[in-house]
This record gives structure tokens, sequence and C-alpha cells, in this order.
């Protein structure tokens, strides 16, 4: 080996052990050296760095870095008390052992930031220990003992129902035992502070003492103590009701099918004086809440509110409508009424052809009872018109109508009256269209007709302009004579028909000749009278001759 290879070598070695450059040689890069799990650090005496393990592991910082079991010196010195220590690659955590929890509420921890590990209050959760038990907390842990009135079952006290099959049931004592002259009334139940009651046998009444059994904490029955006697004959009779139980000295009642009871003690007694001390149970008729539900008036309701108290009821009333010839309609509404009346009246305001369902419900009883009725096909409402009179063979007429009216009117019809002093006019005739070849009659007639979907907001009218209206003859009017135009309104659903008429007009046809002449004459005053009937309403109508 030459001189320079051996200055080479030592050159290295002095780098590796001393971490600085040797005299007169160039300084190599330390860090470069460092293991991965290391850090390049500065000397504290700041010749130069220095490969340091990190935090976790140890070793020489070059060659080994190696994970540190922090875990080793045992879990309470490293993570405190009821801990256990878990040992990590190049770092560790905590958790706390069963019964405990971290204070920070975290599941692992590292303590570095106060984390410790405390008691956990299990008696704190609803049900731990079972029915009838108490809980008792302990460090890291808890058991459980049996309330009064409960006994351990499959186990002994304290018992931890998580590590053990033990539980607390209540405590039973059984069926209790007879006593003389005594009978027991059927017991509800046979468990802790049960109650059972006795009664004296027939021929016997119960004149003092305890006549009652209470079962106790130590599954016994305590004894009660009643005596005397007495007959009092046959059992007494309550209206309405039956007998469930008796003997010579007490009787129970009860209320027969369709009736129940309301008021008063169902127990009969003998007494001491040989009387039957009488129940003053009373039994009344069962009745619903609502009945007698009847509708007058096509939109009234009458009903019997049937109460055993005198409280306030309230009743919800329910109503919808629907039309066959309308299927988009539908009329829905509620009505509320309180009372405490036994007779009840409440008018809906039904719309009329309609197919109605009424439900009234009690709120307080919880009853409902319903009913259906259909409304009738009523009187149109008559036109709104002004009347005038004319002179002339073409009068034109005006009808105006509300674009929002809810009437239910079908049609309207014009009739020609010829004017022959006192006349009757029936409202309610059926329209018949006359034959063509006819073209009108000597007495009224249908000069127009309109079905109501084609009159709109307004509709105006010629009289006699020989035109047909509906399948009618519109007749011209005869010149020089006079006439009562008529317009009828007309409601039609199925077999029903119902109209209502006003009197339009007075119509004179006399030609424009006959007029100027006419005004030389001497006007003399006569009475002309038009009776309407039929459709509720009279009209007289005087004139000038």
């Amino acid at each position: 080996m030459d001189e320079g290879t051996k200055s080479m070598i030592v050159f290295f070695l002095l780098f590796v052990f001393s971490g600085k450059p040797a005299e007169g040689q160039s300084l190599l890069d330390v860090c470069s050296t460092c293991h991965a799990n290391a850090t390049c650090d500065d000397k504290s005496d700041g010749s130069g760095k220095v490969c340091n393990c990190k935090y976790g592991f140890v070793g020489n910082g070059r060659t080994f870095c190696q994970d540190k079991d922090e875990c080793q010196i045992g879990s309470s010195k490293i993570c405190g008390q009821h801990t256990t220590c878990h040992n990590t690659f190049g770092s560790y955590y905590c958790t706390c052992l069963a019964g405990y929890s971290p204070s920070n509420n975290m599941a692992v921890f590292i303590p570095n930031d106060g984390t410790h590990c405390q008691d956990i209050d299990e008696c704190g959760i609803t049900g731990q220990c079972g029915e009838g038990a108490q809980c008792r907390n302990l460090e890291g842990s808890f058991d459980c003992s049996c309330q009064v009135g409960y006994k351990i079952h499959n186990g002994v006290e304290p018992f931890n129902p998580l590590r053990d099959k033990a539980s607390c049931k209540v405590v039973n004592c059984g069926p209790p035992a007879l006593l003389e002259d005594t009978v027991l009334v059927p017991v509800t139940g046979t468990t802790y502070s049960s109650v059972a009651t006795f009664i004296c046998d027939e021929g016997f009444v119960w004149r003092r003492g305890d006549n009652s059994s209470v079962c106790g904490a130590e599954g016994l029955w305590s004894k009660p103590d009643m005596v005397c006697e007495a007959k009092c004959g046959p059992a007494p009779f309550l209206a309405n009701s039956e007998v469930v139980w008796h003997n010579r000295s007490v009787v129970i009642h009860r209320c027969v099918a369709g009736y129940h009871s309301w008021r008063g003690s169902n127990v009969s007694v003998c007494g001491s004086s040989r009387e039957w001390q009488k129940a003053t149970l009373r039994c009344i008729e069962i009745k619903p809440p609502i009945n007698h539900l009847l509708i007058f008036n096509e939109s009234c309701l009458q009903w019997k509110a049937e109460k055993y108290e005198e409280d306030t009821e309230v009743y919800k009333v329910t109503y919808t409508g629907s039309r066959d010839y309308q299927r988009s309609f539908y009329d829905k509404r509620k009505r509320f009424l309180s009372s405490k009346a036994d007779q009840l009246k409440l008018c809906l305001g039904l719309l009329p052809v309609t197919n109605y369902s009424i439900t009234i419900t009690a709120t307080s009883a919880k009853f409902t009872a319903s009913v259906t009725t259909n409304t009738s096909l009523p009187v149109p409402p008559g036109p709104v018109v002004y009347y005038r009179e004319f002179d002339t063979p073409l009068p034109t007429l005006s009808l105006r109508r509300s674009p929002n009216t809810l009437d239910l009117i079908s049609l309207y019809q014009v009739f020609v009256l010829p004017v022959e002093g006192f006349m009757m006019f029936n409202c309610s005739s059926p329209a018949i269209a006359l034959p063509l070849s006819t073209l009108k009659s000597p007495a009224e007639y249908i000069t127009a007709q309109f079905e109501v979907h084609r009159v709109g907001t307004e509709m105006n009218l010629t009289i006699g302009d020989g035109l047909l209206y509906g399948g009618f003859y519109n007749a011209p009017l005869e010149s020089g004579k006079n006439y009562y135009i008529i317009l009828r309104a007309v409601s039609q659903w199925k077999s029903a028909f119902k109209s209502s008429c006003v009197l339009w007009a007075k119509v004179t046809a006399t030609s424009y000749a006959l007029r100027v002449s006419s005004l030389s004459a001497v006007a003399t005053i006569g009475l002309v009278a038009v009776v309407i009937w039929g459709g509720y309403s009279i009209h007289w109508c005087f004139k000038k001759t």
C-alpha cells in the first residue's frame, strides 16, 4: 500500500469518528451519512454536524436507529394509573382499563396534556342492574343488590349482571289462605304489595276489624281480623241491573247489557239491623252521544246530544258536496259548535242541486255520526230587467247578467202576450215549441229561447224579427195591437223544473203614420191588469187608452 492510499484511509477514519476534517483536508457532508430515522444536528461546541436518532428511536444515528419500547418501564409509569400502554413504531399510546374512561373522552391518548383514567360511574346508566335492583358504584366496577319487595334469583348478593346470571324478581306470596266464614274477592295480583280483600260468607256480615291482606316483602300474606253475623233475606233489586255475586250478607250488582253504571256503589251490605244497606248504583241506558240526526229545510241539521254530565261538548261538523252534472265542482267546509244543550240545531247553507255527505264528531266523547242528503232544484231568481214601453213593431230589449253569478238558471224564454183586458199568466207552464207552419198561437206564445251559456253577460233581442231562437219562431207583431213581453228564467235538472217570471215590456205595434194620427185623439184612461202566477210573483200594470 502506497503512502497516498494510507493517507486517504486515515482521513476517512478521522472523518467518521471525529466528525471534522483533518488538518489540510476539505470538509465532507456528514448529514448525507445519517440514518433514515435520524436527524442531522449542530454540535453543541460548534465544531460541526452530528447524526442523532429521532424521538422514539435509539442508536448511533448513522448505521442504525431502532424503535424504543417506551412501554417497557411499565404502564403506570408512562401512562398513569388504570391504563394499558401500547408501543408503536417510533412512539406509543395509552388506553384505560375496563371500568375507567380517559378524562379527555378520547379512546386513545398520550398523557403529555395531563390526560388520566378516571372511574366510570356505571350506576348512571338506567337499568344497569335490571328491574327491582339498586346499583352501587365501585372503583373501576359496580355491583347490584335487590330492592325491598324483590329477592335474588339464580345467585347471591351483591352481584354483577355483566359477570353473573343473577337478577332480582318481585316477591310473590302465592294465593292467599282462606279465612273461616269469609269469601275471597277475586284478587288482581299476588306479588309484593298486592291486596286481597275478604267479605263475609253467606249469612255473615262484616262488623269490625280489617278485611284486607297485604303481600309483604318476606313473601307472606298479612292476616286480617274480621267478625259478626246477620241475615237480611233475599238480595235487593236494582233497576236495570243484575247480581254478579252474593251471599246472605253481601251482594255485588252490575248493569245489564245496554246500560252502563253512572255514579254510586255497586255493593249491597246486610247490616246489623238485619236490613240491606242497598247499593246506590244507577244504570242508565247506553245511547250514542249523537242520535236522532236529521236534516230539515234541506240545509239545517238537528240532533239529540246524549250526555250524562252537564259538560260543554264541542261538535265538529264537516260537509262535502259534489254534483253529477259538474265534475269540477267540489264544496268542502267545516263548522264548530260548542254547547251544553241536549237538543241542537245548525244550519249550513248548503248549495242547491248538490249531493252532500255530512259528518258530526263529538270531540270529547270521540263519537262520529254521518248523514247524506241531496239538495233540490230551487226556484231561480227573477231576472233583473228594466220595464219599458214601446210604440214600435220591432222593439229591442236588453238583459244584463253578472259574469260571476252562482244561480242555477238553465235557460231564458221570452213570452208574447196579446193585451186583452184582465189576463192571467202561468209562469210554471211547460215550454212547448210550436210547429213552424203554425207561426204563432192566438194566445200567449214563446217567441225565443236562449241557453244560459249562450247569453253571457249581455243579451239583446228584437221582438218580431221573424228569426228562430232556440227552435222558437220570433213572429212579427201585428200592427195596431198591444202586447206584453214576459221574460222567464228556467232551472232544469233531470225531471225537476222551476221557473220565475218578470214583466219585461209593453209594446204597441203601431206604424209611424198611425202614431201621428193618434196624437189628435182624445185620451181616456182605463185599467188593464196582468197577473203572473206560478213564479211566486204578481205584477199589476196600467196603461192609457
